[in-house]
């Protein structure tokens, strides 16, 4: 049954929302285990949502350690056709300061141990990625961004490095030779398999610091980084409330049927566990 259309996904510092109604504590099972918390639903501004903060209440898991399948697959499970990812980030450009708000439209993927497709062991899905943001919600994030205090960047590319460490140096110097604008640790596999899973996906990032590449400005330290990114939790709070007004109710971007000439491996030899446990996500494409 739909519970909610729209999903936020908090990030660092950003464990709850604040302001929703008729709210429900709903604890899923997923065939990828357990999502992150408890996801939280609610009606903000008419609207149902539902609240996962990312790292667990209390920032318990780590960045490679996020049960990422588990985020996504619940998310959808509860009808959730739109995503909204919350996350910090370091600057790689000058133009873009700490406190400044940026709206991605590209990724480049550093990440070495994390599983990034909902599809192995019997089923191969070639999803198009070419655009790993979704246009339509990521305009509407930009917009709404816009008519708030803080400073507002469209477009961009946020290079997602492994962690838990931070950037060397010669790597935060690497990445600004490549013309990228942020980096952080959490929007991949997150923008994969949202696709994958045929949801909407966009970012709103939090530039908490100038990474370590700044000659004038100190190396980033967490301390620096949760206490940006609580200055910016209120206003990305305010944005999340203004936009899910105006969300449509009809989809029609690529991101509602990406999995439409996707799947590769001929229908009879998919096993039918597969079948089964992916029925949320292929049911409509394979019998």
């Amino acid at each position: 049954m739909t519970e909610a259309r729209i999903g936020i996904i908090g990030g660092s510092g950003f464990y709850e929302m604040e302001g929703l109604t008729q709210i429900q504590e709903v604890r899923v099972d997923t065939p990828f285990g357990p999502p992150s918390d408890a996801i939280v639903l609610g009606t903000l501004e008419g609207e149902r949502l539902a609240f996962l903060p990312r790292h667990g209440r209390g920032h318990r898991i780590s960045p490679t350690q996020l049960p990422v399948r588990a985020n996504i697959y619940a998310l959808k499970s509860l009808g959730v056709e739109w995503i909204i990812s919350i996350s910090a980030a370091g600057s790689l450009k000058e133009e873009i300061r700490p406190l400044d708000l940026i709206i991605p439209d590209q990724l480049i993927d550093r990440t070495k141990s994390r599983v990034n497709s909902f599809f192995e062991d019997g089923m191969v899905v070639h999803t198009t990625f070419a655009d790993p943001f979704c246009p339509i919600l990521s305009q509407i994030l930009y917009q709404e961004a816009q008519e708030t205090e803080a400073n507002v960047h469209k477009g961009g590319t946020y290079v997602v490095m492994e962690g838990p460490l931070f950037s060397t140096k010669a790597e935060s110097n690497l990445y600004r030779s490549w013309g990228a604008s942020i980096i952080g640790m959490t929007a991949l596999p997150e923008a994969k398999l949202a696709r994958e899973a045929e949801i909407c996906y966009a970012t709103l990032a939090c530039a908490t610091d100038y990474d370590c590449w700044h000659d004038t400005h100190e190396s980033v330290t967490i301390d620096m980084v949760i206490d940006n990114l609580k200055r910016n939790v209120a206003t990305a709070k305010e944005i999340v409330r203004k936009v899910v007004t105006r969300i449509p109710q009809q989809r029609d971007c690529s991101c509602a049927h990406a999995l439409e000439n996707a799947i590769i491996t001929d229908r009879q030899y998919i096993p039918n566990q597969i079948k089964k446990d992916l029925a949320l996500l292929i049911g409509k494409y394979v019998q």
